[in-house]
């Protein structure tokens, strides 16, 4: 197989997102650098944004955990494939849960101003002049939910290790908005914040090939089909050369904070400590308990054990 050309390389820090022009062809590649970090992901049509990744129609044809060769649609009335998953190393991914947001965070834990994937979306995309009411529901990768038996949604702790990666390739030209999730006050991202690193590739011509296909279809309308074909703005998603990222609480600043506990303690701590997430690493695995604790006697959900 032929070698890939990178072409663009960046580091998404705790607390932001990005915007990524994707073009036909191209693969982008969001792998985890640390492990247990959960990605919200937004995409639009590069040139006409009112065309945007549809989970619903997603979930409809894949289930609740698309991966490796699944495509991502855009929504009604486009409704046409995407990207393309090219590569899944860990094969958890999510579409059942929507993104969090300010509200979320003030409305459940007394928070006002919380780093959340509503605000990170809307400030990364603000790059390209949208607003926003233009945040879609997000694909979230590496997230561990499911359903048990009585239908109820849960969220599991993350089990991505550094090095996990899904790579998209795109379909046509898109604008691609991953963030790293805010959520460190719950299990979604093992209750911290950890940067991600972003890649795009010019894909090869095997890559290319393996993508299966997908029929056209005349029902997969466009502006000049519609009654109303006139478009009231300019679609057109191009860089604001004067933008300057603007995210709430960055830089994320971490503080170590001493906690001695006694023999009996510490027994305590081993006997319920996650080892196989957590390893030897005592003060990740008492923030793992601390934060458990909390939110099951504090917001009673009973899937953050």
């Amino acid at each position: 197989m032929s070698e890939r050309q990178i072409i663009r390389e960046h580091i998404i820090e705790p607390g932001t997102g990005k915007a990524f022009e994707v073009l036909k062809d191209q693969i982008l590649r969001i792998e985890q650098i640390e492990g247990g970090q959960c990605v919200d992901f937004n995409c639009f049509n590069l040139h006409d944004y009112k065309e945007f990744m549809h989970t619903g129609r997603t979930r409809t044809l894949y289930g609740l955990n698309p991966s490796k060769g699944d495509f991502m649609w855009s929504a009604p009335p486009r409704e046409r494939p995407m990207i393309y998953i090219l590569q899944d190393t860990l094969k958890q991914n999510d579409v059942i849960f929507p993104y969090c947001s300010a509200y979320m965070y003030e409305n459940m834990f007394g928070l006002s101003k919380h780093t959340n994937c509503n605000d990170m979306q809307a400030e990364a995309q603000r790059e390209y002049g949208l607003t926003p009411d233009d945040v879609h529901d997000s694909f979230n990768l590496f997230m561990n939910t499911g359903v048990n038996e009585d239908g109820v949604m849960y969220i599991k702790r993350l089990s991505s290790d550094p090095g996990d990666y899904v790579e998209f390739l795109a379909l046509f030209d898109v604008l691609a908005v991953p963030n790293t999730c805010g959520n460190d006050v719950l299990n979604t991202s093992n209750y911290s914040l950890k940067p991600i690193k972003i890649q795009i590739y010019q894909a090869t011509r095997e890559e290319l090939a393996s993508v299966p296909y997908t029929a056209s279809l005349a029902s997969q309308r466009t502006p000049a089909q519609f009654k109303n074909a006139t478009i009231k703005a300019d679609r057109e998603l191009s860089a604001d050369p004067s933008y300057r990222p603007d995210f709430m609480n960055v830089p994320i600043e971490v503080s170590e904070l001493e906690v001695t506990l006694s023999d009996a303690e510490y027994d305590i701590l081993n006997s319920v400590r996650l080892s196989e997430l957590y390893g030897d690493d005592d003060g990740d695995a008492l923030r793992d308990v601390f934060f458990a604790w909390w939110a099951e006697n504090f917001i009673g959900d009973p899937h953050s054990r």
